[in-house]
């Protein structure tokens, strides 16, 4: 697995069971990370708003809910808020109220998507504990684009469902425990990714306030 230096785009998805994984995977993160990073948490339309406070609290970088048309800086947490999809386009946050995907809206799907279109090589997506396949078909289009695919061992999730479905659209992608996820995203972003990873316990494959969840 080579290295990718350019890479500073990292988007993250979750569901059921996945706040403890995303705050263990961003108190993994530098506060000096050269990147930008998006997340997605399944969340009810009328609820979420105390979610980027408590990611903000998990991490030295700087999380806030993402706005409309603000230019992507590294260093920053972009969160999907309620109801809303968060999307990329020439470098800036878009948010849309386009129909639900996969039932859910924010979803994870669009915004791996567009990541894709616009980073290309330069991204990193990650999908931690949930139901279901939101993520699956935006990891492999990540992976199409150059990009790298991080899922969180489905042995250690509290639901496995979103990260066996992004393994099974996936060929390359890279199944751990949350901590070293994050120790692979920041070498992944820095340059200095190992040339090769433990394989996962679980499929033998290469590492190439309260909230309520949807999904």
């Amino acid at each position: 697995m080579g290295s990718h230096p350019g890479r500073d785009i990292i988007v993250v998805a979750a569901s059921a069971g996945g706040l403890m994984p995303l705050r263990t995977l961003l108190a993994g993160l530098p506060a000096d990370l050269p990147a930008s990073v998006l997340i997605v948490l399944h969340i009810p339309a009328t609820g979420g708003q105390a979610l980027p406070g408590i990611l903000d609290r998990s991490t030295a970088l700087t999380a806030r809910a993402a706005e409309d048309g603000e230019t992507l800086t590294h260093g920053r947490v972009y969160v999907a808020p309620a109801d809303h999809h968060v999307l990329i386009a020439d470098g800036r946050i878009r948010l849309s109220r386009a129909p639900r995907q996969n039932g859910v809206r924010p979803a994870a799907d669009p915004m791996f998507r567009s990541a894709a279109r616009y980073g290309g090589p330069r991204v990193v997506a990650v999908v931690l504990s949930g139901t279901l396949d939101d993520a699956a078909l935006g990891c492999a289009a990540v992976e199409q684009g150059g990009g790298r695919v991080l899922v969180q061992d489905p042995a250690e999730a509290a639901y496995p469902g979103m990260p066996a479905n992004a393994l099974a659209a996936t060929q390359h992608a890279v199944a751990l425990p949350v901590t070293d996820l994050a120790r692979l995203a920041v070498q992944l972003v820095t340059g200095t990714e190992p040339d090769s990873v433990p394989d996962s316990p679980a499929t033998g494959r290469p590492a190439e306030g309260s909230v309520r969840f949807e999904g």
